[in-house]
């Protein structure tokens, strides 16, 4: 991979010498799935690279094998970071990428008889080949400690814990470009004047390395649980770790080229530095900017945060209000009380402006000002305070920002109505069809007679004059018939299930998470096999026959998630052991989801299910890499798969379900007993309640379900209102599969539609519109 340690040298000093204004994207999650395959694919060598390993006895295939993804995300908030640093490359963009380097990531997902089990992911074992320990850069991180206050009026934080952030960099290839950006991940240690020498010697090991153990910690896991104080002091601890080293070295690196400038070079900060926080688990980014350059630059507040808030910019990526980070007060007075001095501050002045220029807003004050004082519970809005510190605020589909701005932030937008906009997500074309489906992709480029669509995604239109084209029906046909082929194999070898690639691929993958109805699909499943079983052969001979594949992971304290994972595999046992209907339906739960699972898996699907209720998915990026893989989507109107819809075409869509607009209303008209469920639900739920599906108790997931309010009850998601129109579009599904010619045309319009879908496209449009940065091409 030398090739690539080259050009990563070249673009850093090539950045260097040019100093453009460069993007620093902080994220708690970067789901980057295999390097290997992505840097020889990027750097366009894939084939020579296959037949050199073949020279000395090895198969690609095999090689790429033994690498494990990196554990470094959870879901789509991570995966969404790392389809934009490969289009930041690939666009000769001036920018890096901040996060963790996490010891074991989230969790390695284990299927047994009691459902779902999770065990330390073991990504770094063996070592990374990929990332490269800079010993030189290490910053101090503080936590706990007091306030000093000088003579002079300034203030000065002291004492606590001091740890040390180390950074290791990972190189990210571009497309066909010189161009190698950076990921850059911190972990933390304790330093050697830390280990008190004198307790080791004297037998009191434990005690000695106190500080050396509680380093080791930060950076261990992913999302540690948070019911008990110590797990929230953990979580806000690397947050703040994220925050505090990637602005003293964004700081350092500034300080670096500014140098003989003279003392006023402040000024040129915002000019020179973009930050984006990726949601709200980099907030601390904003009081630790305006710490470091108060406390130890010496500015004064007003200039401070004129900096900050021209240098900040916020992605919302949800409107559950679990998501909306709100942090106790009293744990971060303990932890930060500087930074919390800060956020007072920031917090003070913003309700005094409220207050002196819109008096009308005066009772919208406790709402949005960032203290919530509530006295049995006061919290930090992280959130509030992205909004209030930012320059722009964006969300990440066209629905969901209309949701921003009409709803959660509707106050804000009226005292700033510049301040907000659309950027809606994309994926890469690179990984997600040009190397996970080369049998796709070779046909595309011959059609189009150019592969220019790998780096300009809109071409893929011109797929549409060939929509009839027997020739190009026939190849596409067999391109996915190799990509099932492929999958059916990977299902086996995983667990064990055998499955023909001649039934229809159904296939839902994502978090498992009320919202997004995992359930909604089980149910349906339970149905069906109801009725396969009570039809004649002759009848059975006459449906559709499907696989049903559903994967993602259950956080590991969401019981109700868990309890979806375990009823998935217990209706799948007992379907595919059923010699009359496993002909006709099969249902699996694929293990441990993840980037390199979803590129077996994406390729291999016919229909895919983006069912969450309307309103709650932000975007959904999982949506986009399906249809751009000829995969028709079977989905409610929410978050992305409106645009996709648009996109594609109505006709090649399967809708169903409420609207978010419904929604509210729904929901009420449920809390006032007004609800009258369609028969099919109620025979589905009977049906797992009968005990046909073994003994667990199902009861409390199913009760959630039922009532009409209340907590874990009252079907908050809407699944008993959906169900009718979801086993609808079903049934279209089944009709549609049966005329081979209509389902190829509708699969080569999906692809031919997710043009708008590439994450160059939303990359461009925050470097113009958002960082206001340019392309920087290494020569």
């Amino acid at each position: 991979m030398y090739a690539t340690y080259q050009q990563w040298n070249d673009t850093y000093l090539h950045y260097d010498k040019v100093n453009p204004k460069q993007t620093y994207y902080l994220s708690m999650e970067y789901l980057q799935g295999r390097a290997l395959t992505n840097a020889i694919g990027n750097l366009d060598f894939r084939d020579a690279y296959a037949d050199a390993l073949k020279k000395l006895g090895h198969e690609l295939e095999e090689v790429v094998e033994q690498e494990k993804d990196a554990a470094l995300g959870n879901g789509g908030l991570g995966r969404l970071a790392s389809c934009f640093l490969d289009s930041m490359a690939t666009l000769n963009l001036p920018a890096w990428g901040y996060g963790l380097r996490y010891k074991y990531g989230l969790f390695k997902q284990i299927i047994t008889k009691a459902g779902q089990e999770e065990v330390a992911e073991d990504w770094l074992e063996k070592f990374s080949p990929w990332e490269v320990v800079r010993h030189d850069v290490v910053f101090p991180v503080r936590f706990f400690g007091d306030v000093e206050v000088h003579p002079s009026g300034s203030r000065k934080w002291v004492g606590g814990e001091v740890i040390q952030a180390i950074a290791y960099d990972v190189p990210i290839p571009g497309y066909r470009t010189k161009n190698t950006n950076c990921l850059r991940l911190w972990d933390a240690k304790a330093s050697s004047e830390d280990l008190n020498l004198f307790q080791f010697n004297d037998g009191q090991y434990e005690s000695a390395a106190q500080l050396h153990s509680r380093a080791q910690q930060i950076c261990a896991v992913l999302y540690p649980g948070d019911a008990t104080e110590n797990g929230k002091l953990l979580r806000l601890k690397q947050q703040f770790l994220l925050c505090s080293a990637s602005l003293q070295d964004i700081i350092a690196r500034f300080k670096e080229r500014e140098d003989g400038k003279g003392a006023h070079h402040w000024s040129e900060f915002p000019k020179k530095v973009a930050i984006q926080l990726n949601d709200t688990h980099p907030t601390l980014a904003i009081p630790e900017l305006m710490r470091l350059l108060m406390d130890d630059e010496g500015l004064g507040w007003d200039e401070a945060w004129g900096i900050t808030t021209r240098a900040i910019a916020y992605t919302n990526h949800t409107v559950l209000p679990e998501a909306l980070e709100k942090w106790s007060q009293a744990v971060m007075w303990k932890l930060l009380p500087r930074h919390m001095e800060i956020i007072e501050e920031i917090d003070r002045r913003f309700v005094a402006s409220v207050q002196s220029e819109r008096p009308d807003l005066e009772n919208k004050i406790p709402s949005m000002r960032i203290l919530d004082h509530n006295a049995q519970k006061p919290v930090v809005r992280m959130a509030n305070l992205c909004v209030v510190s930012s320059h722009t605020v964006n969300g990440v589909a066209k629905l969901h920002s209309d949701i921003l701005k009409a709803e959660l932030f509707a106050d804000y937008v009226s005292v700033w109505p510049t301040k907000f906009q659309n950027k809606t997500n994309g994926i890469t074309p690179r990984r997600w069809i040009h190397f996970c489906s080369p049998e796709l992709s070779n046909i595309i480029t011959k059609w189009l007679k150019t592969d220019q669509w790998v780096t300009n995604l809109e071409l893929l239109a011109n797929l549409r004059e060939f929509a009839d084209n027997a020739e190009l029906h026939a190849e596409w046909e067999s391109a996915k018939m190799a990509n099932k082929q492929r999958l059916a194999q990977y299902v086996l070898r995983v667990t064990g299930v055998s499955i023909d690639p001649d039934t229809l691929f159904d296939i839902q993958v994502k978090r498992i998470h009320e919202y997004k109805r995992q359930l909604l699909n089980v149910l349906g499943v339970v149905y069906r096999y109801k009725r396969l079983k009570e039809m004649s052969p002759q009848e059975r001979n006459n449906t559709t026959p499907r696989t049903v594949m559903i994967g993602g992971k259950a956080f590991a304290t969401y019981t109700n998630a868990k309890r979806i994972v375990k009823l998935v595999t217990d209706v799948g046992d007992v379907i595919n052991s059923d010699p009359d209907i496993n002909n006709y339906l099969k249902v699996v739960f694929v293990p441990n989801y993840n980037v390199s699972v979803a590129e077996m898996l994406i390729p291999g699907s016919e229909l895919s299910q983006h069912i969450s209720t309307a309103g709650m998915e932000a975007s959904g990026t999982s949506n986009m890499k399906f249809a751009l893989n000829g995969c028709l989507i079977l989905g409610t109107l929410d978050g992305a798969n409106v645009e996709i819809r648009e996109e594609i075409g109505e006709e090649n869509f399967f809708l169903f379900g409420a609207t978010a607009d419904e929604v509210p209303r729904l929901r009420k008209e449920r809390e006032d007993g007004l609800f009258k469920p369609d028969p099919r639900f109620e025979e589905a739920k009977q049906f797992i309640r009968s005990g046909a599906f073994g003994t667990y108790d199902y009861n409390p997931l199913l009760e959630s379900l039922e009532g009409n309010s209340g907590y874990g009850r009252g079907d908050y998601f809407l699944v008993g209102h959906d169900f009718p129109s979801y086993m609808d579009a079903q049934a279209r599904v089944d009709e549609a599969y049966k005329d081979r010619r209509r389902w190829i045309k509708m699969s080569i319009l999906s692809t031919a539609g997710s043009g708008k879908f590439s994450s160059d496209r939303t990359i461009s449009q925050y470097a113009k519109e958002i960082w206001n940065i340019a392309e920087c091409r290494v020569p």
